[in-house]
């Protein structure tokens, strides 16, 4: 959400108007603007809550899973009741002890950005209830692909089928408490947060809106090439010492914290950037 909110006001004034004009034939829209205090704040609102829709259709009823290997699994289908969890992330695969790899999956987040991207703009000819379904998944799946974690699978002598992108290493950071590598990640923003708060941390002085972002970077828009950035950061900082190559819990060292949260603040808010050039490139 905070990634959709700086994205939100990077937007042109005229592409507000189409996103918004788009979110509103989603029908979880009603629910997205219940919390905005007033009319003129319900366009950000729904833009901002709109990046978690691809989370909470997870625990939606009237949606089920699918198989990778299904027909289904790499088309674009508006709301076809499918909640794909391949669509979130990009596994690229290493070994650090030359644990053999296995074949890389057919269907990733990159190409469904790629088609997305290519299905958002009027003249593709899609229908406005497909484009306003791409572009919920857009406002998530972006921030996915700068998540280091979301983007890469290790495969060590310990965990030979791979850890699911830190999905089966356990870390103790100073909370106290026991997470999964991946969720400690997921949740460096401190977690699930409202509208209203996400904004407010992403205002705040020292919040996302205040982490520079470097120049020229906003203009890389491959998705492929995001991944590659997000794989080797996870390769040099989500996998640091003292995490080791099994599924045993470790206690995180504060040069780890320290530099996972600076990773994870310029991701973000280079997230933020390369959203907000798509939207204002593909919509104009």
């Amino acid at each position: 959400m905070q990634i959709a909110y700086l994205a939100y006001k990077r937007l042109d004034p005229s592409i507000k108007d189409k996103v918004d004009g788009l979110l509103k034939l989603n029908p979880d829209y009603p629910n997205w603007i219940s919390s905005a205090p007033d009319q003129a704040s319900r366009a950000v609102y729904a833009f901002v809550h709109a990046a978690t829709w691809a989370d909470d259709i997870k625990t939606k009823g009237d949606y089920h899973e699918d198989r990778i290997t299904d027909a289904t699994a790499g088309q674009n289908v508006a709301y076809d009741k499918l909640k794909p969890a391949y669509w979130h992330y990009k596994d690229l695969q290493f070994s650090p002890d030359g644990t053999s790899l296995p074949t890389s999956d057919p269907v990733d987040a990159a190409k469904q950005v790629k088609l997305i991207i290519a299905t958002l703009p009027a003249a593709s000819g899609a229908s406005d209830q497909l484009r306003a379904y791409d572009l919920v998944w857009l406002l998530h799946l972006v921030g996915d692909l700068h998540q280091p974690l979301h983007a890469i699978a290790r495969y060590t002598a310990e965990l030979p089928h791979g850890d699911r992108g830190g999905n089966s290493e356990l870390v103790v950071p100073a909370s106290g408490e026991t997470i999964e590598l991946h969720a400690y990640w997921d949740r460096i923003f401190g977690g699930y947060s409202s509208v209203f708060g996400a904004m407010f941390d992403a205002d705040d002085r020292t919040g996302l809106g205040s982490v520079p972002v470097p120049a020229g970077a906003e203009t890389v828009l491959d998705p492929d090439q995001w991944a590659a950035e997000s794989f080797e950061l996870a390769k040099t900082y989500a996998y640091a010492a003292p995490v080791a190559n099994g599924a045993a819990a470790v206690s995180l060292t504060r040069e780890y914290e320290t530099n996972a949260r600076n990773v994870a603040r310029s991701q973000a808010a280079l997230a933020a950037a390369r959203l907000a050039r798509v939207l204002n490139e593909t919509l104009r």
